[in-house]
């Protein structure tokens, strides 16, 4: 049935209707002539440079186009209208360079959103800094565009520079020790490389190579760069290249075997965010990749936004598969962010300046005119600041600022999160629970990871490759000490015939002990002639040079040559000394009894024992007969009681406790000198005395003395640190030369002393048992080790396997294989003096001198109390001499109130002289007094003594004052004490 005309006409008035709001829609075109209230809207021309043929180019535009609708849709009262005029770069930098030119002189754009490439950006940025038209991209990446620093370039993107840390502790959390980055030739991947291996180098991570792929590389060339890289050992791979390029290069490495397991594949964010874009067969390749992306939470509206641009997406382009990501959410964002800042700067200078260059010959760049409303536009960018689609949007030196990333594997036809990165705490595996101390969590950082080969065993990050060439171990060739290393020459091919020796039977006993096969073959650093090639450290630059993988052989850990190769756990004992020859010093002579005591122990020891016989003789003078008589008498007794305590041979006795206490304390002293100096001197008498001939090195460099050292060894740089005289080095090669050397002395061009290594000097003394012996100094070494490259992972391996081999039994047997009769007995490393000296002894001897000391000073205080009356009574114009004198007399003289006299001695009442009997010049006229053993040698002056009668308090000294207190003063009957 048809319908009526009314009704046709409707129908055609909806069509029209239709198509014309869809030609709006398509185009961009959404400028109203009328808002809401009626009032007039501005067009304002904004300039788009961008691939339109790329998946960046069709999803941006896409999101820029609803953008468009949306924000103006919301916004119905601003009065500015973007249009947009686009330009179609065709990846190519110079149409965008020449459709940024067109935009700004002929059309005259207020700002332009692109271009896509940073290599694009890079020419146009400059253009609007020249026109003070501002450039919004939202796809260059490249780190090298902040350097531009250029105020109208706004980067709606986060720099490709800020995701290098989350790569770094990726690489960190598993341990790897080597990766090799993989990137594009061109302005893209080169400037990122810079950031990525500072921030690797910063944890000792190493990158043994860089992998360049041109833009324009066939399948052939990538194919070749990857078998290169199969060939070396590292198998953990960075990825910075363009997603088509990608996308080949990965598809190649699963072709050739180099996505199994064992293989460690991280993709940078440019490529995890683009990966699922690339065709079904393609992705099969990128099983088990991690890749890192920046993150975008979770939200209503980006899930509603998600749904309806997959839907208008796939109507403008039904042939493209695109889901969307963090470029299409930023090109959203950026055009909201220009929207509003274009509406905020105004429209009052809405229009360019011309430069007016007559001619013919005037360029398009210096007819570019300059934007009047550019530096309002730029103020007005900075202060955006707003939530989008794409998180919190806002610029920061223009850009946006670092922020999360997430941490993906590739599996299946999907991706799985297995954790998130942030500036603050690093790797996390939730992000909502970060907090400040995750990095030094021992806690996994990183959820379950299939890794490629499909297995969950995390791979060590590098292998031996089986394909490729066999380890070249260089081993040293040498003459002498062939125990350690030897190589038997063919002499007819002059190659060599066979290579063995202890540091080889112990690498092969090592490698067998390796988790995994590893093999290699062994190169004598050598001349065509059989010749040694160099010494040592030419032999160890061969590994920092990349002609050997490793070195065999008598090699010592020293810390310069560390700083070019890396050493495993050392295998043999460590250490330098010094060798040098014995002589025999046990000669009967007839003063051997001094040698078991210093000098300083002889002198210290006599001058003790005439100390304590003073001390005796002090403290006995007055109440023992036996330290009484003459002068000589008591000398001599006094040194006799000392002396002949040194073999309990003292007869005299002693009464004084104060004696006694110094006597005992002194016979112990005494008695522990004896039994040393006895146990000593049968020492020197009986035992075999080989002594060094020089003890010190310094004894070498004072007497201008020769000392030697092994041909090639690191010894020679030790001695010339040590200020030897080059002229005073000699070297040896074999035990034989060594001997010799020795046997003729420095005086004969030989040498004094050898300095070598502590496995060489056993194998020497070994054969020279009882002619050589080793002194300080020790210098301290690390003993063997074998040598690997800088970074090289078999360090870490070997050094387990030592451990594993030198624990073990297997040690003992290459040990005993070689150097079974190397054993002497009496080697000593350490030669040090027979005699003994003070300082072992010089505790002794304080504890006798503080006794002794101390026991005079109490008899001193005793006998100064007892004679108090006596130092009272002196007249005060008397010299101290004279009253010193005075008490020494009265010392002198026995001290009849003693137990020891008054036992021996009885005292008769006949005896006793009183002051009477005292004549004028102490003479004594009682015949009952006997006379003083020592008469006329102590006689008294008169003046020195009060003399009192029983009645009266006349003194017969006119130098004291009679005393009112006392009647009369016995003086001990001093005639009778004399």
């Amino acid at each position: 049935m048809k319908g009526s005309p009314t009704s046709r006409i409707n129908f055609n008035s909806f069509i029209t209707i239709c198509l014309f709001l869809n030609v709006c829609l398509s185009e961009g075109v959404v400028a109203q002539s009328q808002n809401t209230t009626g009032d007039a809207t501005i067009p304002v021309k904004v300039g788009v440079v961008l691939d339109m043929d790329s998946l960046v180019g069709k999803i941006g535009m896409s999101c820029m186009n609803m953008a468009l609708s949306e924000f103006y849709a919301t916004h119905p009262h601003y009065k500015t209208r973007l249009v947009f005029n686009t330009k179609d770069s065709m990846g190519d930098v110079v149409a965008a360079a020449s459709a940024a030119v067109e935009l700004i002189r002929n059309v005259e754009v207020q700002a332009i959103i692109g271009p896509r490439s940073s290599m694009q950006a890079n020419f146009v940025i400059s253009l609007g800094n020249k026109s003070q038209v501002p450039i919004i991209s939202f796809s260059a990446t490249s780190p090298s565009l902040t350097s531009l620093k250029s105020p109208y370039f706004f980067r709606a993107a986060r720099s490709g520079s800020f995701q290098v840390n989350a790569i770094r502790d990726i690489v960190e959390e598993f341990g790897w020790r080597e990766v090799v980055p993989i990137y594009i030739d061109n302005l893209f991947g080169e400037t990122l490389i810079p950031y990525l291996t500072a921030a690797l180098q910063e944890i000792n991570i190493r990158v043994p190579y860089l992998s360049v792929i041109p833009e324009s590389a066939d399948d052939d060339l990538i194919t070749k760069e990857l078998y290169k890289l199969m060939n070396n050992q590292t198998r953990v791979f960075i990825v910075h290249v363009a997603m088509p390029l990608g996308s080949r290069i990965l598809v190649k490495d699963e072709e050739i075997g180099m996505m199994s397991e064992g293989y460690v594949w991280i993709m940078t964010d440019s490529m995890t965010t683009l990966w699922r874009s690339i065709n079904s067969s393609a992705i099969n390749a990128l099983q088990g990749i991690l890749g890192v992306k920046s993150y975008v939470p979770k939200s209503k509206e980006l899930e509603n936004f998600t749904v309806r641009w997959k839907r208008k997406f796939q109507s403008d382009n039904p042939n493209v598969n695109a889901e969307m990501n963090i470029i299409g959410l930023w090109a959203y964002d950026a055009t909201f962010a220009v929207a509003r800042a274009v509406e905020n700067a105004g429209t009052a200078n809405l229009r360019f300046n011309r430069t007016n260059i007559s001619g013919s010959g005037a360029t398009d760049l210096e007819t570019l005119g300059v934007s009047q409303n550019g530096p309002q536009l730029i103020k007005e960018l900075s202060k955006i600041n707003f939530t989008g689609l794409s998180g919190d949007f806002h610029f920061v030196n223009g850009q946006l600022e670092s922020s999360v990333f997430q941490i993906v594997n590739v599996n299946g036809n999907g991706e799985r999160r297995v954790g998130f990165w942030t500036p603050q705490s690093g790797l996390v595996k939730d992000w909502k629970s970060t907090n400040t101390s995750a990095k030094s969590s021992s806690k996994p950082k990183l959820g379950p990871i299939i890794w490629p080969g499909d297995t969950n065993s995390v791979p060590k990050g590098w292998k031996i490759p089986v394909e490729g060439k066999k380890l070249k171990i260089g081993v040293p060739v040498k003459d002498g000490f062939t125990e350690f290393v030897k190589v038997t020459w063919d002499s007819n091919s002059k190659k060599a015939k066979s290579i063995g020796g202890y540091c080889i039977d112990v690498f092969d006993a090592v490698m067998s002990k390796m988790p995994y096969p590893v093999p290699y073959e062994y190169v004598p650093f050598a001349t065509p002639e059989g010749n040694a090639a160099g010494s040592y450290n030419d032999l160890i630059d061969q590994v920092f040079y990349g002609i050997y993988d490793g070195v065999v052989g008598d090699i010592t850990i020293v810390a310069n040559r560390s700083l070019y190769v890396d050493y495993t756990l050392p295998y043999t004992e460590s250490g330098v000394s010094m060798l040098v020859p014995v002589r025999d010093n046990n000669k009967k002579n007839a003063w051997v009894f001094l040698q078991p005591l210093t000098s300083d122990l002889w002198v210290t020891s006599g001058c003790f024992f005439v100390f304590i016989g003073f001390v005796v003789w002090v403290l006995e003078h007055r109440i023992n007969e036996d330290f009484r008589g003459p002068p000589a008498h008591q000398v001599g007794t006094s040194f006799w009681f000392s002396f002949s305590t040194m073999v309990f041979a003292h007869r005299e006795k002693v009464v004084s406790n104060l004696s006694r206490f110094v006597v005992i304390i002194w016979c112990f002293v005494v008695l522990v000198l004896t039994q040393s100096y006895t146990a000593s001197l049968t020492s020197l008498l009986t035992v075999e005395q080989l002594q060094p001939t020089v003890t010190d090195i310094n004894q070498l460099l004072k007497r201008r003395e020769s000392v030697g050292f092994l041909s090639a060894s690191f010894v020679k740089d030790t001695l010339l640190e040590m200020k030897f005289d080059e002229s005073h080095i000699k070297k040896y090669g074999t035990l034989e030369e060594l001997h010799d050397l020795f046997t003729e002395g420095s005086a004969k061009g030989g040498i004094s002393a050898a300095l070598d290594e502590i496995p060489y000097i056993r194998l020497f003394l070994s054969k020279y048992c009882g002619k050589y012996t080793t002194v300080k100094p020790t210098f301290k070494t690390d003993g063997f080790g074998f040598v690997f490259p800088k970074g090289s992972p078999l360090v870490a391996d070997v050094s387990r396997a030592i451990l594993n081999v030198t624990q073990g039994d297997e040690m003992q047997k290459i040990h005993n294989k070689w150097f079974n009769n190397a054993t002497c007995p009496d080697f000593d490393p350490t030669v040090s003096s027979n005699s003994l000296g003070l300082e072992s002894f010089w505790g002794l001897f304080l504890i006798a001198g503080v006794a002794s000391i101390s026991a005079l000073i109490i008899f001193a205080a005793m006998f100064l109390y007892e004679q108090k009356h006596v130092l009272f009574q002196f007249h005060p114009e008397n010299s101290v001499w004279r009253k010193v004198r005075t008490m020494f007399r009265i010392f002198d003289q026995k001290d009849l109130s003693s137990h020891t006299f008054k036992k021996t001695e009885p005292r008769d009442a006949s005896c006793h002289c009183s002051v009477h009997s005292i004549g004028a010049y102490g003479s004594s006229t009682n015949t009952n007094c006997p006379p003083s053993p020592s008469v006329g040698s102590n006689q008294i002056d008169p003046s020195d003594f009060v003399f009192l009668v029983e009645q009266g308090s006349v003194t017969d000294s006119p130098d004291i004052p009679p005393s009112p207190e006392r009647s009369s003063i016995e003086l001990a009957d001093y005639s009778h004490g004399q």
